[in-house]
């Protein structure tokens, strides 16, 4: 008997059930709407948290002058910015995003301010990485791989493409500890990020799908059990804001 085609598997959208070739598409359409607005709407979405929480991924990161880092799902350039500072002139820092429109947004914006000699920029599937074995020192993904139909595949090749002493560091929306903050959590989610979508980038539908997208994530220890059958050693991951975002930290052996 043969496996589906991925036109026939399912897979999740938000709280919608979708076939797998669907998928990218309209994750797609969702990042295509809501670029040219993407800075913004964070600073207003997290009332401008979302700083924080990539200083402390940085700190984190141990990026030192020469190295090579993939800022996979890049989007707007914040942390490749940084990166690019990091590693000087010696290293070399790769924007990496699947969508188009963001990955426009980064490189123009990172080159408006002067950011250019150590940076490449690349159109990419984290599931599918267009780079050489052993490759990185550093990889990281910030608020981007709840979006990716097949984490598990991504996450493999993620372990495939960093050097063996690589970091790769996932940030992303996880699941609030405490009971009351979850549920204040869901009403904000579900309530304002539609409703400031709609006012901010006039789509709410987006913003609606980004709240779901959230809760269909795995929870903190999931992630770490999924790195951790990846194939990456010492993996942790520290709970911010109460564990609405965590940081995933795992090293390739």
């Amino acid at each position: 008997m043969t496996d589906k085609s991925s036109s026939d598997r399912t897979t999740h959208f938000g709280f919608q059930t979708v076939s797998e070739s669907e998928k990218a598409g309209k994750v797609a359409e969702v990042f295509h709407s809501v670029a040219a607005k993407y800075d913004l709407m964070n600073d207003l979405m997290s009332g401008g948290i979302h700083r924080l929480w990539k200083r402390f991924t940085i700190e984190l990161s141990g990026v030192r002058p020469g190295n090579r880092v993939l800022d996979i799902a890049g989007g707007t350039g914040d942390l490749t910015r940084k990166f690019s500072s990091l590693v000087g002139p010696t290293g070399e820092v790769v924007l990496a995003d699947i969508n188009a429109s963001m990955l426009k947004v980064g490189r123009d914006r990172l080159l408006d301010k002067g950011v250019a000699g150590n940076v490449r920029f690349v159109q990419a599937d984290a599931e599918k990485l267009p780079f050489p074995d052993n490759h990185f020192d550093c990889i990281t993904i910030a608020f981007g791989l709840r979006n990716v139909t097949h984490k598990e595949d991504a996450i493999a090749s993620m372990l495939r493409v960093l050097k063996p002493g690589g970091r790769l560091l996932v940030l992303e929306f996880s699941k609030p500890g405490n009971e009351l903050l979850s549920k204040a959590y869901d009403r904000y989610s579900f309530t304002m990020l539609p409703l400031m979508g709609r006012l901010i980038t006039g789509d709410a539908d987006s913003y609606r799908y980004l709240a779901e997208s959230i809760r269909m994530h795995p929870d903190q220890e999931t992630l770490k059990g999924m790195m951790e059958e990846a194939g990456f050693a010492r993996v942790t991951y520290h709970n911010m804001t109460g564990g609405i975002v965590a940081l995933h930290r795992g090293i390739k052996p």
